[in-house]
């Protein structure tokens, strides 16, 4: 494939997708070949819809003009992404190719709305058109050419997780159902003589439209702070739990900075017995273990628990039912009993939960001082 010749032309490594340089290369590969077809695509359109009279080919033209700009913006992002950690930005400025895919969605939009004015402002007052044969098959092999970049973008998109290539995938792809509608609508004015041609470029403004509302929504979520992806969380922790020494697992927070700069913390939970230097020897070797694997920063807390006292069972075996007659998808984790008799533990509530966390902890210690009266109970609550 095409694709594949260019890969191997201009991106060196370019398996190793995490790495900064390697994803600046794709970055370039797909701004250079976006630019390149979209300003061959728009000189062809402007020119055959200015020949024509065709308010929604030069619409169309424009589009193209501004998605050739998009590719310029793409390639400054991913060129600003791959700058170095500094004092001001300590975790990097990889968080900058999802900016570029915000400022082609706005640019998307604000083109889609300019469009739909003018199209509803010809359909008002509409003026003949100059349709031909001709026009109708150049429009059509521009339309291949369009759908070629569209998927050679998602593939590039798909490949390394971007969210500034699937936007501007996305958007190519927009063209092509708008470009294929203008010439329907061509065919029909050559063919009958009705002028659709207001019409027509009022749907294309709506699927331009359509598409810019999708590629913004898609890149302010991580801006926004998404939830990680719940295989990628039960990966971290499966691996953290085969180490036969770690008890559980919780508090696994997920931080993005940007592809290729994920940083995770977790709590394990080792035995109290086990030695501070033993302890800390498992953890450095899983933590060295799992960034090698997964290509994070890795941050492992140790949580001493005590194993093999009866009263602890048992209070713990009752705390599972107690917690879950309120609600069966709260956990909790971090239990402690305190030589004093104060009972201390964590409860990992979901954020659909209908309860608040007050009413949470009032029902729990309720519960508890039934069975444990002369008892402290200590309770922290972490929404997840």
């Amino acid at each position: 494939m095409l694709t594949d010749v260019l890969i191997k032309r201009f991106v060196k490594n370019s398996e190793q997708i995490n790495d900064t340089t390697v994803r600046t290369s794709y970055g370039y590969l797909s701004g250079g070949v976006g630019i390149m077809v979209n300003v061959i695509l728009c000189l062809i359109k402007l020119f055959i819809g200015f020949a024509s009279g065709s308010i929604a080919i030069i619409g169309d033209a424009i589009h193209n003009l501004a998605d050739a700009g998009a590719s310029v913006i793409t390639i400054l992002g991913y060129r600003m992404s791959a700058k170095p950690a500094d004092p001001e930005h300590p975790f990097g400025h990889g968080r900058i190719e999802y900016i570029a895919g915000l400022i082609i969605a706005g640019a998307i939009l604000v083109i889609g709305i300019e469009l739909l004015h003018s199209s509803v402002e010809k359909m008002l007052n509409p003026e003949p058109m100059d349709t031909s044969v001709i026009v109708i098959v150049i429009l059509a092999m521009s339309l291949m050419l369009q759908l070629w970049l569209g998927l050679f973008n998602r593939g590039l998109g798909k490949r390394i997780d971007s969210p500034a290539m699937l936007a501007a995938a996305t958007d190519s792809l927009s063209d092509c159902v708008a470009t294929f509608v203008v010439i329907i609508c061509l065919i029909v004015d050559l063919t009958t003589g009705h002028d659709f041609d207001g019409m027509a470029g009022i749907v294309v403004a709506l699927f331009i439209i359509h598409s810019g509302w999708g590629a913004a929504r898609d890149t302010l979520q991580p801006l926004l702070g998404e939830p990680p992806d719940p295989e990628f969380v039960r990966a971290i922790t499966r691996r953290t739990l085969e180490e036969k020494q770690i008890l559980g697992v919780h508090d696994v927070i997920v931080h993005n900075y940007g592809p290729g700069r994920i940083f995770v913390s977790l709590h394990a939970e080792v035995p109290s017995d086990m030695s501070l230097m033993e302890a800390h020897n498992i953890i450095d070797s899983l933590e060295e273990s799992i960034r090698d694997e997964f290509k994070v920063s890795m941050t492992v807390h140790v949580d001493p628990m005590v194993v093999g006292d009866p009263l602890q069972n048992e209070i713990k075996e009752k705390l599972y039912h107690i917690v879950a007659c309120v609600d069966p998808l709260i956990t909790f984790h971090d239990f402690r009993l305190t030589s004093s008799g104060r009972i201390l533990f964590d409860l990992a509530v979901p954020y659909n939960c209908t309860f608040t966390d007050e009413r949470i902890i009032e029902m729990v210690e309720e519960d508890i001082h039934k069975e444990y009266p002369d008892k402290e109970v200590t309770i922290q609550i972490d929404r997840l």
